[in-house]
């Protein structure tokens, strides 16, 4: 018999035959049908997309700027957020992090917490693979007292261990945790350092001082598409494809991705656009276009009217009951934002009248009376952030919010209310410490209520309005 060196024909056939195996299987499906479902697949896979984007800059890129630590690792920040980081858009300036990506598929990993003092906040959010905030730690949750957590991910077989505060099964492999330490004033910056430095990830068998199991096989990691590309490249699939393969797929959703699969979505495969007839490529990139068409108008009905806020778009899966539109437009919105237990974000798109925030030459004051200032059992904070990037704006002050810990600072009213003065250029000196630089151009306000109130969350406190001055 011939090989296929010496059979280029034969070759031929079977490179043809292998590449057809590999390929969308578009035939069943009409151009109709196959934009329906891409609609379908991106608006679900847009925020495991862009969290993987995140993912593998913080924890696979060793040579990108905002890269972190290797996996089952923690890297400890001991400042704030500024305008010069520029990974995550509509970041927190509040509270400095600490992060780590867990990787359960050889073994569970523990993550242990030192005491913290009374009365200073700090939390451990929990992000699966689907951005799910699926467990918190926290002074909400367990209190300050410290404790061992036990995370075991969907794969491993062995038996639980006894010893730990709590053991939390994930539905994902890889998995995101966001350490936030409350930092009351920049001189208490040493004390959050020395925080952080108690907080540990380690594998289940580095804290019981055994061998290393045997590790899977290391990851071939896709470099990541950059926001702009997912929102119109036909390879956005293959990366959901890519990112799915660490995810296990629930019951509920067994029939949604016998439906994807006709398109090609499948996790672990690869989604070739190029193998698409012209008619089917026409058309995914059709739904893409139109799951974007559907997140605004879900913005402009839902969110700018206020019908819903940050609290419907995130939490866990059982809360968001698979609605993928709410978790679509929480990725866009401000990804890894908190469930509404442990922060709320009342986001100020658009003044008292109804019209876009801009500071070119608009100026804007926010008013909130003594009585009437945020209900937390935390603090409170209100964040500028320039659009369309959604990052923070660099500005004279090198001041991002305005937040309770500062209320000492702030300037009052006769009537001991708070006005906070938000423009481009400075109110003058005697209003400065209430001034909240504003870009010269289009903006976003973020108001943050970590560990709200009841009358916050069952919306009997309302957020005072952004009058423009006239």
């Amino acid at each position: 018999m011939k090989t296929l060196k010496n059979n280029p024909f034969l070759a031929a056939f079977l490179s043809l035959w292998l590449l057809a195996q590999c390929a969308p299987k578009e035939k069943s499906v009409t151009p109709e049908e196959a934009r329906a479902i891409a609609k379908e697949a991106y608006i679900y896979g847009n925020p495991l997309v862009d969290h993987y984007r995140i993912f593998y800059s913080y924890f696979v890129d060793e040579s990108d700027p905002e890269f972190k630590a290797h996996f089952n690792q923690i890297k400890n920040i001991p400042k704030v957020y500024t305008s010069e980081d520029r990974a995550i858009q509509t970041p927190n300036s509040d509270t400095p992090y600490s992060m780590g990506a867990l990787d359960l598929r050889a073994e569970p990993v523990v993550i242990s917490i030192p005491e913290i003092e009374e009365g200073r906040y700090f939390s451990v959010q929990m992000v699966d693979g689907f951005t799910h905030n699926f467990h918190y730690i926290g002074s909400r949750t367990t209190g300050n007292k410290g404790g061992k957590f036990l995370f075991i991910g969907p794969d491993w077989k062995g038996e639980k261990p006894e010893g730990f505060d709590e053991v939390i099964q994930t539905e994902t492999n890889l998995v995101f945790a966001f350490f936030r330490t409350q930092l009351f004033a920049p001189e208490d910056l040493e004390n959050v350092a020395k925080i952080q430095s108690g907080y540990l990830i380690q594998p289940l068998s580095a804290y019981l001082g055994q061998p290393t199991p045997s590790q899977p096989a290391a990851i071939e990691f896709l470099k990541p598409l950059g926001r702009e590309e997912q929102r119109s490249s036909l390879l956005f699939f293959n990366q959901l494809n890519f990112w799915l393969q660490f995810c296990t797929v629930h019951a509920s959703e067994k029939e949604l991705f016998e439906r994807f699969a006709k398109i090609g979505v499948v996790p672990g495969q690869t989604f070739e656009p190029g193998t698409l007839s012209p008619e089917i490529k026409k058309a995914v990139a059709a739904g893409i276009q139109d799951a974007w068409k559907e997140f605004e108008t879900f913005n402009i009905e839902e969110i700018k009217t206020g019908k819903l806020n940050s609290g419907d778009v995130f939490g866990t899966r059982e809360y968001l009951q698979n609605n993928y539109l709410r978790r679509f437009a929480g990725a866009v919105l401000g990804i890894y934002g908190n469930s509404k237990e442990e922060a709320l974000y009342p986001i100020y798109q658009t003044d008292a009248d109804g019209q876009r925030l801009d500071a070119t030459t608009n100026k804007y004051t926010l008013t909130m009376k003594a009585d009437e200032l945020p209900p937390v059992n935390s603090f409170w904070s209100v964040t500028m952030y320039e659009l369309p990037a959604s990052l923070l704006v660099a500005n004279p002050l090198n001041r991002y919010l305005i937040n309770s810990p500062m209320l000492p600072n702030l300037k009052r009213n006769a009537d001991d209310s708070i006005t906070i003065y938000i423009q481009h250029e400075s109110p003058g000196k005697d209003k400065e410490s209430n001034w909240l630089p504003a870009p010269k151009g289009p903006f976003v306000l973020v108001m943050r209520l970590y560990w709200p109130k009841e009358e916050a969350m069952n919306g009997t406190w309302k957020p005072a309005p952004l009058v423009r001055v006239q």
